[in-house]
């Protein structure tokens, strides 16, 4: 594939939908390969704007704006990085011409619960959880008869556990169901209910789909709190078995979905050796900010490669390491960081503050990333840099 010059006639311009602490990183890696970058967000400021050749704010869930902004850009790549985008014009605009990554159809199907479960369950015959759907909240009450409890429920359509929760008892239900309706990126409606699977560890598997081929990188291991990423490791270990078994799932639902690009697979390894399919995000994933610091090429890095059309010859792991997500205890419309001289302090840590314009509680506003002799000692030194760390007014 050729590249262009940025801001030139012959450039290649990509169209980031989604301009978060990933699509910052992901705009950092295709600038550095030559990439034209327009991140586009419904608010100003976000992280990757900061960074990218210029930027466009506007609802992507409005299908006229989305259609403006494509036609207006004449982009040679349109890159979704979030889940909240009208995907059903993004079919649109690949039938008229423009390239989606890593497919329009693909970007639809995992961007709704609901239809990447049937996918993976009901098409591809994947082992996933039991599941049910709910649009009412009597219908939710009888998925808990069906299911059992725990019960975790998730809005169709969220990120980083918006609007996710376990109901232990049908007494919490009511709670569960509000959120669900209140927290989802695309408000209100239809839910899925999930039987609670009592895994031993959960793990994403970066997986790149290449012009020559698909590539993994070795499997990276998190823990999640309300549904959203807080700390994660790489490598993960596995059994020779669970391994395999993940790679054969991962390329099942990745060669369905087609398309180039990397792919974070999210699996449960059961404690008698099983693996079940979870989710699948056609795009870097949350947990795989530890690559910045354990990977020659990044997850972005790779990423860019793919979607580009450039070969990647082979992924190569130079560390043991560990992240820790730093998360806003209160809101500041003007955070401020101290404690960061402390938190370098300690060899073979590192940290990234995103840039984020406004904290709000919960949100993740910068990452701590450590190397260790073990995954124990990397993972401990990147909670105690996180530890170092405050936010303040400014």
């Amino acid at each position: 594939m050729s590249i262009g010059t940025p801001l030139k006639s012959k450039a290649t311009r990509v169209l980031l939908l989604g301009s978060g602490e990933l699509g910052k990183e992901l705009a950092m890696e295709l600038m550095r390969l030559g990439a034209e970058v327009i991140a586009c967000d419904r608010y100003a400021d976000a992280p990757a704007m900061q960074v990218a050749h210029r930027s466009r704010v506007f609802d992507m869930l409005n299908p006229n704006a989305l259609e403006a902004v494509i036609r207006e850009e004449r982009p040679s790549l349109i890159v979704p990085e979030v889940e909240a985008i009208a995907t059903d014009k993004l079919i649109e605009m690949e039938t008229a011409g423009f390239v989606v990554i890593p497919t329009a159809e693909a970007a639809r199907l995992t961007m709704d619960r609901e239809g990447i479960r049937r996918l993976a369950s009901e098409q591809l015959k994947l082992p996933t959880a039991r599941y049910e759907f709910a649009d009412t909240f009597v219908e939710l009450e009888k998925a808990g008869e069906t299911l059992g409890y725990p019960l975790v429920i998730k809005p169709l359509m969220s990120s980083s556990g918006k609007g996710q929760s376990v109901a232990k008892t049908k007494d919490d239900l009511k709670a569960s169901w509000t959120l669900s309706q209140e927290a989802g990126r695309a408000g209100a409606g239809r839910v899925i209910a999930e039987e609670f699977i009592a895994f031993e560890s959960e793990i994403t598997l970066l997986t790149v789909r290449t012009k020559d081929g698909t590539l993994y990188c070795d499997p990276i291991g998190h823990k999640q709190k309300d549904g959203d990423y807080v700390e994660s490791w790489q490598p993960h270990p596995m059994t020779p078995a669970q391994l395999d078994e993940s790679k054969h799932i991962a390329k099942t639902i990745c060669d369905r979905l087609g398309g180039r690009g990397l792919f974070g697979v999210e699996l449960f390894l059961l404690k008698d050796g099983r693996v079940l399919f979870s989710e699948v995000s056609p795009r870097p994933h949350d947990t795989g900010l530890v690559t910045l610091f354990t990977q020659t090429w990044s997850e972005f890095s790779l990423h860019a490669r793919a979607i580009l059309g450039l070969p990647i010859a082979t992924i190569h792991r130079h560390s043991l390491g560990a992240s820790a997500a730093v998360k806003a205890t209160q809101s500041f419309d003007n955070p401020v960081f101290d404690g960061m001289e402390k938190a370098l302090a300690v060899p073979g840590v590192d940290l990234k503050l995103f840039g984020k314009p406004i904290a709000t509680k919960g949100r993740r506003m910068a990452v701590c990333l450590a190397t260790g002799a073990s995954l124990e000692e990397a993972l401990v030194k990147a909670k105690t840099a996180r530890e170092c760390l405050t936010m303040s007014e400014g």
